[in-house]
């Protein structure tokens, strides 16, 4: 167990790291994510309350359906990545990261009371749901047993409440963090154990940690916030510009537009990159160089990839070395071995979409 934003997480349980993660990616495994920052954002002003804090076009989602959203400073700067879903019971449910539980919940309150302050129908209420996570190939099979609504009906980022293992008002998300198919069930608390003991009594369910988190998420090229994109990364410099709406971009009316805008059709100093390496692993902060040796860039998430047997990282380059296939120098204890840069996803994504 590690202390982690105020608590107590599992690295990993009996498995190896790397028996937890190759489970993940032939079976399925659970994950308790319940130390996410749930939200409900209600009143017929909540979408007005989305978009003057996010990038992404909230307007547009269809009932149940979600989206992967940055909250931005006026400076283009990313404050945290957030999962926005528009349910068909008039709020919007929304989870962030714990390490920016405080930050994020300073910001939404504020913005509800301004918005308030100017008599507009907006409210917040913090959701006390624990979170679970089940993520794999066979997750939907596992899953489906125990409820009566069709999964086949339920694709990629979209949403329903549903009587889960006999606990009802449970929000079952086709989402996760693994690059695999699979769902983030919000449940009541008291439920939450009961639930968990249920989906383990398949012997396809194992308990995974953060180890088998962080290698599953670097290899379907997931970012960390923290690690990967912080207040001082742009979602151009992020690779992340297809979270930015299109109508948004037009308006240009969300936090630091006057930056982000003008990066998406100039040129940006630096961008994120996958890098791909034999011999030691490269890691967060080690130095990226160029083939002449010269200092270019940083290393923000690294590993060695249990599916791929070759070491993975993502890292910030000059776009004039962003290119796929470029190679670069990445220094590893002192020591400086060759590194190809690589697209993203190192491993195929396996989402679950409705062709």
């Amino acid at each position: 167990m590690v202390a982690f934003a105020g608590w107590s997480l599992p690295v990993q349980y009996r498995d190896s790291h790397t028996d937890s993660h190759l489970h993940t990616r032939q079976h399925c495994s659970l994950f308790d994510v319940s130390h996410m920052l749930q939200t409900k954002i209600f009143g017929s002003d909540r979408v007005k309350l989305m978009e003057s804090l996010v990038v992404g076009d909230i307007a547009e989602l269809r009932p149940n359906q979600g989206t992967l959203s940055l909250f931005t400073n006026e400076a283009g700067g990313i404050l945290d990545d957030l999962i926005v879903t528009n349910t068909s019971e008039g709020h919007l449910y929304v989870v962030s990261n714990a390490g920016c539980w405080e930050k994020d919940l300073a910001l939404m309150q504020d913005k509800v009371r301004e918005l308030q302050n100017q008599g507009r129908d907006v409210g917040l209420e913090v959701l006390d749901n624990a979170l679970l996570a089940l993520q794999g190939p066979t997750a939907a099979q596992v899953l489906q047993a125990s409820v009566a609504d069709d999964l086949k009906k339920l694709p990629f980022m979209t949403s329903a409440v549903m009587e889960v293992f006999g606990v009802s008002g449970c929000r079952v998300t086709r989402c996760g963090y693994t690059g695999e198919d699979g769902v983030e069930i919000s449940v009541p608390a008291a439920e939450a154990v009961h639930l968990a003991t249920a989906l383990l009594k398949n012997p396809e369910v194992k308990l995974a940690g953060l180890a088998a988190r962080d290698s599953l998420r670097l290899e379907a090229g997931l970012c960390l916030y923290g690690n990967d994109i912080d207040e001082h990364t742009t979602p151009v410099e992020g690779s992340l510009s297809w979270t930015l709406g299109k109508r948004r971009r037009a308006a240009m009316d969300f936090p630091g537009a006057k930056v982000i805008v003008p990066q998406l059709k100039g040129k940006v100093q630096r961008r994120r990159v996958g890098l791909m390496c034999e011999g030691a692993p490269m890691r967060a902060h080690s130095p990226i160089l160029n083939m002449e040796g010269t200092k270019i860039g940083t290393v923000t998430s690294g590993c060695p990839s249990p599916s791929l047997k070759k070491n993975v990282a993502m890292g910030y380059v000059p776009c004039e070395y962003s290119r796929p296939g470029t190679m670069l120098l990445v220094e590893v204890r002192r020591k400086q071995q060759m590194a190809v840069v690589s697209k993203m996803p190192f491993v195929p994504t396996n989402y679950y979409t409705l062709k």
